[in-house]
């Protein structure tokens, strides 16, 4: 009977995270919608390009998609904002099962991990997508007129930014992973050359383009984190090592 208390307690923990977090995501969206237009404008900003486009300002097709645009972008931005918040539930929701030097190490990472994020998208924002959209806009262009779509436009902007993000949190997650025992600095040397491989096969994926120079500000940046994360794991499976050496001693 007390399993079974201890249970729905953390259900109704869980619930209440959640509801706290959905909330915040919420209010955040909703400030972020009143300045929508702000946000729209920062986003396009990379798109210098624009300039050279009729009325020097994408275009939409439909009546509703300035609207979802604005929404999305809102959603998203809130979503992001509130992360710093989410996380804090996550950790305060974890953190009972865990012990001292597992809540020190989760406390720590917790503000790595946004920062990390917001790095990768600022390289996104200020390095990789300003030539890629003077790549996508001048391709063609004594052909056809491009008309960009304002929708298409933050639909492409919104996803690189995220994914290099997330691309940025590697050495993070390789630290984590090597700190829990999960890989061994030894495995990742081994295999690097499949992660170099790995990296343009990204940079393919990630890129809005086909250029082979915008592929490769992709892919440089995610090998120097791939080997960023290789001294990361190491430091990490050293700290796992003299934790377990220390708690033998202490059963010894």
């Amino acid at each position: 009977m007390p399993d079974e208390q201890t249970l729905k307690d953390h259900f109704v923990e869980l619930r209440n995270r959640l509801t706290k977090s959905a909330i915040a995501v919420v209010i955040t969206t909703a400030i972020a919608f009143v300045f929508h237009q702000q946000i729209l404008e920062i986003l396009m900003k990379p798109a210098a390009d624009f300039t050279s486009l009729p009325n020097s300002k994408p275009v939409y097709t439909s009546l509703t998609e300035f609207l979802g645009t604005a929404m999305k972008a809102s959603i998203l931005v809130g979503f992001f904002s509130s992360l710093p918040f989410i996380l804090w539930q996550v950790v305060k929701f974890s953190s009972p099962g865990l012990n001292s030097s597992e809540k020190k190490y989760l406390y720590f990472l917790m503000p790595v991990v946004i920062v990390v994020f917001i790095m990768g998208a600022s390289f996104g924002y200020f390095i990789l997508f300003p030539p890629a959209v003077k790549f996508l806009i001048n391709f063609g262009s004594d052909i056809a007129t491009p008309m960009i779509r304002i929708g298409n436009y933050i639909n492409l902007m919104l996803s690189l930014l995220f994914w290099m993000g997330i691309v940025f949190e590697l050495p993070v997650v390789l630290f984590f992973l090597s700190r829990i025992g999960v890989v061994k600095p030894g495995f990742l040397s081994k295999n690097r050359r499949w992660a170099i491989v790995i990296a343009f096969i990204l940079g393919a994926l990630i890129t809005p383009t086909l250029d082979p120079v915008n592929q490769i500000f992709v892919a440089a940046p995610i090998i120097v984190l791939y080997e960023l994360g290789i001294i990361l794991a190491k430091i990490g499976f050293k700290i796992r090592t003299k934790n377990r050496s220390k708690a033998s001693q202490v059963r010894e």
